[in-house]
C-alpha cells in the first residue's frame, strides 16, 4: 500500500499563491512570524507552525538593480523587503524605474503570474496622497 506524504511547506505556500492568497507562518509557541516556509521555528524550535494570511504590507530593507540589455527586458529591481509582520523576503519592486526604489520605501504586495514557475509574490510602492 503506498504511503500517503503530506505536502511540505514549500508546496503549501505555492498552493495558498495558486488561490490568490500571500501566506506566511506563525509559530504557535513564540508568535513570530516566519518566512520562508520550514517545519520548525528558527526562533524556538517548535514544530506549531501556523499559516496566517500575510498584510501584503512592506518596506524596502536593502536595494540594487540588476542591468539588463534592453533585447533582454532591460534593467529590474532585486530587492529584500521587510515584511509588516517581521520577516524579510528577496523580492522585486515593479511599476516604478528601478533607479528609484529607496530603502524604507513603503510597499505592497502583489501576486505576479510566473508562467510555468508559477505565482510568486512582487512588490508595488504604496501611493501617498499627493500621487
Amino acid at each position: 500500500m503506498a504511503e500517503i506524504i503530506a505536502a511540505g511547506p514549500d508546496q503549501i505556500y505555492r498552493d495558498n499563491l495558486e488561490k490568490g492568497a500571500f501566506k506566511i507562518q506563525q509559530c504557535a509557541s513564540c508568535e513570530k512570524y516566519v518566512f520562508y516556509p520550514r517545519h520548525l521555528c528558527p526562533h524556538c524550535g517548535s514544530a506549531s507552525l501556523q499559516w496566517k494570511s500575510a498584510s501584503g504590507r512592506a518596506q524596502v530593507y536593502s536595494t540594487t538593480v540588476a542591468r539588463r540589455r534592453p533585447d533582454r527586458g532591460g534593467d529590474y529591481n532585486v530587492c529584500i523587503v521587510e515584511l509588516e509582520e517581521g520577516p524579510r523576503m528577496t523580492s522585486r519592486v515593479e511599476g516604478i524605474d528601478p533607479d528609484q526604489v529607496t530603502i524604507g520605501m513603503d510597499l505592497t504586495h502583489a501576486i505576479a503570474d510566473g508562467g510555468d514557475a508559477g505565482p510568486f509574490i512582487v512588490f508595488n510602492p504604496v501611493k501617498s496622497a499627493e500621487d
